[in-house]
């Protein structure tokens, strides 16, 4: 019998999985969108889920809760500042996943994980300021 046994455990350790799934959450919150693979990206989907009602209930032991998930407090800054706000009138269904073909190397199934009403600047804006704050430190 298959009691008590409905996720995936895509071959890694417990800590292993939620270390990754901490990862992922947190490019998610920062990008907005990722590409990965389709069992990861379903997996993914209800622990963002998750952090966003966290962040819709914006106390104290929720933003806790979140940074206890995510391990880096610029993604609970985000998370509570930026998306809770944005989906304050939404009962669910904050993320899709879309299917995107497979991968060349392995065949994999590949998949698109994004928010519903994500802002398309947001996606590798970090990055870009990163580069130059760097151009500009070396002129």
């Amino acid at each position: 019998m298959r009691h008590a046994k409905g996720y995936r455990r895509l071959n890694r350790t417990h800590e292993h999985r939620k270390a990754l799934f901490a990862n992922m959450a947190g490019s998610l919150i920062e990008h907005e969108q990722i590409k990965t693979t389709l069992p990861k990206a379903k997996e993914l989907r209800p622990v963002i889920e998750k952090l966003i009602t966290l962040g819709k209930r914006g106390d104290e032991h929720a933003r806790r809760q979140a940074a206890s998930q995510l391990k880096q407090y610029q993604y609970v800054e985000k998370l509570f500042d930026v998306l809770a706000p944005r989906y304050k009138d939404r009962q669910g269904g904050y993320v899709r996943v879309l299917k995107a073909g497979f991968r060349y190397g392995d065949m994999a199934p590949m998949a698109i994980i994004e928010f519903v009403d994500r802002d398309v600047a947001a996606k590798g804006a970090a990055d870009k300021a990163r580069v130059a704050e760097q151009e500009a430190a070396e002129e």
